[in-house]
């Protein structure tokens, strides 16, 4: 009796994404990731019912990346702030 393999869930989304961009077919997919047929359909419904979570308010992954995003931003806001105020200094001096 064999032991049904588990797959972490990066793995069964990196291989459902693949599936829903339609580069390969699934006989590629199966060959090229070594999954059985009967679990693609499953991850790739699950990844079409479940997507819309990850834009769910309150969602820790989306707050995440919005947050370092954010942060990214004022950074280089500040950064230009700076940049401009040493042109007008620059400038002033000519």
């Amino acid at each position: 009796m064999s032991k049904q393999k588990s797959y972490t869930k990066e793995f069964k989304f990196k291989v459902a994404v693949e599936m829903i961009k339609g580069d390969l077919t699934i006989a590629e997919i199966i060959s090229k990731y070594q999954v059985p047929r009967s679990v693609l359909g499953k991850w790739k419904k699950q990844l079409l019912d479940n997507g819309p979570e990850i834009y769910k308010k309150g969602n820790q992954p989306v707050n995440y990346i919005l947050t370092v995003l954010n942060e990214g931003i004022i950074l280089l806001i500040h950064d230009l702030y700076h940049y401009l105020m040493i042109s007008h200094l620059f400038l002033q001096k000519i």
